[in-house]
């Protein structure tokens, strides 16, 4: 596994921990209770698939990228509701920003050095 792998392991894993926050930073609307605890279930089982790809576990790289894009469209809502306040917007911005970079980046091939 290269390091722009290990980095996009590292973010899939900051944006899984960040979703099991989200029942706790609520006010019930903004997210949903209903989003925010199925947000924290998709963080779980996401926080499980990275370890698992950290000890070089390549088959959980297609649900960890499906439960991480899930998440992220989870998130959508958030830029065409009006009643969203801005703080809310900006972290599903940042989060949906992050979620596609730490795809890309665990979806590179790994570079290894040729043998002479």
């Amino acid at each position: 596994m290269s390091g722009i792998n290990k980095a996009g392991l590292v973010v899939l894993g900051l944006l899984s921990v960040a979703d099991l926050f989200t029942p706790l930073t609520t006010d019930g609307e903004h997210p949903p209770m209903v989003i925010a605890v199925g947000s924290a279930v998709v963080g779980l089982i996401s926080l499980v698939l990275v370890v698992l790809g950290w000890g070089g576990k390549r088959w959980v790289l297609a649900p960890l990228i499906t439960l991480r894009l899930a998440s992220a469209l989870l998130a959508v809502p958030a830029f065409f509701a009006s009643d969203v306040p801005a703080p809310a917007v900006a972290a599903a911005g940042i989060g949906v920003a992050a979620t596609i970079f730490g795809v890309i980046a665990v979806l590179l091939p790994a570079r290894v050095p040729a043998r002479a």
